[in-house]
């Protein structure tokens, strides 16, 4: 069941066609570096499978992040709960809206990914506060946390800790790639088609021809 959970998970954010967490603020090519030298405070990012994954240096070689991860539900056992949270895990966590700041050396942090150190202070519009504010603002911050994966994830969390304000530039991306299927008429049409099949599969039913009228007319007035 985990796995089968997995495999349509990645499935369905592989067809959407687009990186559903990638920053559409990539305007210029940035100068990755696989070692940088950190400094207490400095926000990192580094690009995961299906999305750009935050975090904040706090110093000899730890790095605070935060991690969808379902363990901390199942057991309170720190041995279990303390290894790199797998990708079952963090699909798990998802579903069950449940995150953990957490600490972790740099390398598992980077997952064998290049590190962009800083590169989001190009892009905000509010200053970076001090570096040890930012530093002990993330340190405050760690355990346990609930979590959503548009309203706040590991950018919520970082751009709090740096700039004083949860934002996020890849919510942003899909909200703007949301309200362009929204806006576009083919789905209109696309939705009728399916609602249509939809009846000729399972026969006429409030349950088939409610949504069949409703959904295209919600897309039709929404466009």
């Amino acid at each position: 069941m985990l796995d089968s959970l997995t495999f349509l998970f990645e499935k369905f954010f592989l067809f959407s066609n687009f990186n559903l967490f990638k920053s559409i603020w990539q305007g210029t090519e940035k100068c990755a570096v696989r070692c940088p030298m950190l400094r207490r405070g400095d926000l990192l990012e580094v690009q995961r499978t299906l999305f750009v994954h935050y975090g904040i240096y706090l110093g000899e070689n730890r790095v605070a992040h935060m991690m969808p991860d379902i363990m901390p539900i199942l057991t309170n056992d720190k041995q279990l709960i303390k290894p790199v949270v797998t990708n079952k895990r963090l699909i798990l966590g998802c579903i069950y809206r449940h995150a953990s700041i957490r600490v972790d050396s740099v390398e598992d942090f980077a997952y064998g990914a290049q590190i962009l150190v800083n590169d989001m202070d190009m892009k905000m519009k509010c200053q970076a506060l001090a570096s040890e504010d930012v530093a002990r603002r993330a340190e405050k911050l760690v355990g346990d946390i609930s979590y959503s994966l548009l309203w706040n994830n590991c950018e919520h969390f970082v751009t709090y800790c740096r700039y004083g304000t949860p934002v996020s530039q890849q919510t942003e991306t899909f909200c703007d790639c949301l309200k362009t299927i929204i806006r576009d008429q083919r789905s209109v049409a696309l939705t009728i088609g399916m609602g249509v099949m939809y009846i000729l599969c399972f026969g006429m039913a409030p349950s088939t021809t409610l949504p069949t009228i409703l959904i295209p007319f919600m897309l039709w007035m929404a466009g």
